[in-house]
């Protein structure tokens, strides 16, 4: 079968790559066309656009690249029709996959939809929308199962596909040595994959670099970017990069400052105790204030459905209070009680497989 996939960003890339393998184990004669990244080219098929030329943040960083976007969605619109899959999969990145989903679906071709998109925070009169042109959604939260259920959509609930990945990480034994990182007790800082956000959090995460001599700072650094680009924000900064080895780097750290997003999962996932910070433009958090109605920004919260991990949002996100947050986990009581919550977090998130369950869902639903 012919299968068209869409992702819009690293962790969307990383999805489709597990997805697409274990639709290669379901499907032998699979084959794949799609918007992502370097970890789906590497399971084979077409790379149509790289998601580096599509991530956006932010109301207004969208509206000002809205030429980029109307002319993504022009492309992928037209890729669709000349090529005719036999369903198209759709994995996360809502802003773009709703329009491309509706369009498929009035084209007669089938919309698979892997990894909700977040309805349940703001606007969830989307559900309805979700209803009329998506044929299968299959969720990766546990909550989004009933979520859906309220407005009378029957979903598929896959597990989490991180938990895949991290079961088929083999760590680095060599990896200090390999980054000379010495025999220092690390803390792993991960300012996120969009220009935007890393421009915005990594100064203010490297801020509290000197008050914490005792420790080896590593950024997570994306491999869209170069070293000149992180360069900028070092400065004299003693700080170390590692491009494209973010497991490599948990796996071996002590605590971490996580930009919000699936990081601050993965983060949690590896033990890791954390800071998560988030910044975005005045207009963007103003207009977000209004019209989210969630408790919390990061899914680790969220999952649980209590605070464990501390949110630094905004004008929160500053050095005194990432400093202190930073103290508190670093050794004792804070630290325990955030290790315990990850145990919840764990038992809540049930065992790997996503990926495998998603992918004869969908060969069964195409049968």
């Amino acid at each position: 079968m012919k299968y068209y996939l869409v992702a819009g960003e690293a962790s969307g890339d990383l999805h489709g790559a597990n997805l697409m393998k274990a639709l290669k184990a379901e499907d032998g004669d699979a084959v794949f066309r799609y918007f992502g990244g370097d970890k789906m080219a590497a399971e084979g098929g077409e790379l149509v656009k790289h998601y580096a030329d599509m991530a956006f943040m932010g109301f207004t960083e969208v509206i000002f690249n809205l030429r980029t976007i109307f002319k993504n969605l022009k492309a992928c619109k037209e890729d669709l029709l000349a090529w005719k899959p036999d369903v198209l999969i759709l994995i996360d990145f809502p802003g773009f996959n709703l329009k491309i989903a509706e369009f498929a679906k009035a084209h007669g071709i089938k919309v698979c939809y892997y990894i909700s998109p977040k309805v349940w925070a703001w606007n969830q009169k989307r559900v309805l929308k979700i209803k009329r042109i998506v044929d299968h959604m299959f969720c990766i939260l546990p909550f989004e199962v009933d979520f859906y259920k309220t407005w009378g959509m029957q979903v598929d609930y896959v597990g989490n596909p991180l938990l895949d990945e991290i079961a088929q990480f083999t760590p680095d034994l060599a990896f200090r040595e390999k980054h000379q990182l010495g025999d220092q007790k690390i803390i792993a800082l991960l300012p996120g994959s969009r220009k935007q956000e890393i421009e915005r959090l990594l100064p203010v995460m490297l801020s509290v670099v000197e008050n914490h001599n005792d420790y080896t700072f590593v950024i997570a650094a994306a491999p869209t970017f170069t070293a000149e680009y992180y360069q900028q924000f070092m400065g004299d900064k003693k700080a170390v990069l590692v491009f494209n080895n973010t497991y490599n780097l948990l796996h071996h750290a002590h605590a971490a400052i996580v930009a919000s997003g699936t990081a601050t999962l993965e983060t949690a996932l590896f033990k890791v105790p954390q800071v998560v910070v988030y910044k975005g433009g005045a207009i963007s958090i103003a207009i977000g204030r209004l019209v989210i109605k969630i408790k919390f920004i990061s899914l680790v919260n969220l999952i649980v459905n209590r605070k464990i991990v501390s949110e630094l949002i905004q004008e929160d996100c500053n050095t005194q209070k990432i400093n202190q947050e930073l103290d508190l986990i670093i050794e004792g009581k804070g630290r325990s009680e955030m290790l315990a919550g990850y145990d919840e977090l764990l038992d809540l998130m049930g065992k790997p497989g996503a990926s495998a369950k998603t992918a004869r869902l969908i060969k069964g639903y195409l049968s």
